[in-house]
């Protein structure tokens, strides 16, 4: 955090090396919460490369006693929805079942697993990938931040623009839908229940 405040202020005197410096140490956070909301990789990426040029052209706004990735998550956040506003097509592919790469998003630490469980944790992958997909966006966004970005209630309430008692209650039926979902599929075993 102390480090991303350097950067900011860096930057904010027109570093471009430290602007770029930012967007090294968070693009794969922004670009990961926008490809879960889109649900397709090229505009994710056309979205995360607009979420970072808002982001530079708002650095003055930006206020360094909070953290800099619950800012531009909350910037992402807002491209995202307001594409999906634009385009307004169903966001979830038909074919969502678990065919091609796994999610960048790492559950494990590679170096430290056997080439079985790498497979197992591909597969598990594979799994919440697919349910993930199955839910609306707004529950979607909602674990992705929790879960996957470990944002605090608070930083999800900052990013979403919802108040805490709708995060919470959007949360909790995110994941009894999944847990749902996991259940009829037959897969809730996978997940050690």
């Amino acid at each position: 955090m102390d480090q991303d405040r350097h950067l900011v202020a860096r930057a904010r005197r027109g570093s471009q090396a430290a602007y770029r410096e930012l967007v090294e140490r968070h693009q794969a956070s922004v670009y990961n919460l926008i490809s879960r909301i889109v649900r397709d990789p090229g505009t994710a990426e056309e979205l995360t490369q607009d979420t970072f040029v808002k982001a530079f052209g708002a650095l003055h706004t930006f206020d360094p006693s909070y953290r800099l990735i619950t800012w531009l998550l909350r910037i992402a956040h807002n491209t995202a929805i307001d594409h999906l506003r634009r385009r307004r097509p169903d966001t979830v592919p038909l074919d969502s079942g678990g065919e091609g790469p796994p999610s960048e998003a790492l559950l494990v630490d590679r170096s430290q697993r056997t080439p079985l469980e790498l497979a197992e944790q591909a597969d598990l992958r594979r799994v919440l990938d697919w349910a993930l997909a199955q839910l609306r966006p707004e529950y979607r966004r909602l674990v992705v931040l929790r879960y996957l970005e470990d944002l605090s209630y608070e930083e999800m309430v900052e990013v979403v623009g919802l108040p805490l008692g709708t995060v919470k209650s959007h949360l909790h039926r995110a994941r009894a839908e999944m847990a749902r979902l996991l259940t009829e599929a037959g897969l809730a075993g996978a997940l050690g229940e």
